[in-house]
């Protein structure tokens, strides 16, 4: 249900543009071409918070997958009165993550926090630490630098962690992170800024621990 058919994914049509609304509207009627374009549009952000969230490219599949199910079988308590679709749909994948994290602290106890960080080829680690343009060379050390700073994001707090994850690597305001959060926008601010603090001491210990 979730994979758009070929010829939908060779559209290309500007979000900014699409009468959201309209187009949930569609879907519950049962079209599938709104339905694909949904799914076609918000996929990779979807995708991209439940692996950076888990760390895990099979589970952030997985997770995707219950996630748009998800999404689909609620439509109808979508309120654009609340919020833009781009943050119900990212308060629904979080508190799913936050289920699912929930559901596996046992399982998680006694595996590897790194696990998989360096396994997904369909999404590079960190968009915003490499560059399109690079040498062999500096693209080997932006990957082992992505790397590390993904090992790093699992030890973050999950509170903070998500605060981190929702503004630097998803771009939402603080306003939105509010929504998702559930949380007052001093109390966003105030995770973002201890988990950027808590990132950068633990990168900063890692590079001491390699050198």
């Amino acid at each position: 249900m979730v994979a758009p058919d070929a010829r939908m994914a060779r559209m290309e049509v500007n979000p900014q543009e699409i009468d959201w609304p309209q187009l949930v509207r569609l879907c519950m009627s049962g079209d599938s071409g709104a339905w694909a374009q949904l799914v076609r549009t918000h996929h990779r952000r979807v995708y991209g918070l439940c692996y950076r969230f888990t760390g895990n490219p099979a589970d952030a599949e997985d997770l995707t997958q219950d996630v748009f199910l998800k999404i689909y079988s609620n439509l109808t308590s979508f309120d654009t009165t609340r919020g833009s679709l781009q943050v119900w749909i990212t308060t629904m994948t979080r508190n799913l993550l936050v289920d699912n994290f929930r559901r596996t602290r046992n399982q998680r106890a006694t595996g590897s926090l790194d696990e998989g960080w360096e396994t997904s080829e369909e999404l590079s680690p960190i968009d915003r630490l490499t560059s399109q343009s690079t040498s062999p060379h500096e693209a080997a050390a932006q990957k082992e630098l992505a790397s590390m700073v993904q090992s790093a994001l699992a030890r973050v707090s999950v509170e903070l962690r998500e605060a981190v994850i929702l503004r630097d690597l998803q771009d939402l305001d603080y306003k939105e992170i509010a929504q998702v959060l559930g949380i007052p926008e001093g109390t966003v601010k105030s995770r973002i800024s201890r988990g950027r603090a808590e990132l950068a001491r633990l990168l900063e210990r890692n590079k001491r621990e390699v050198m």
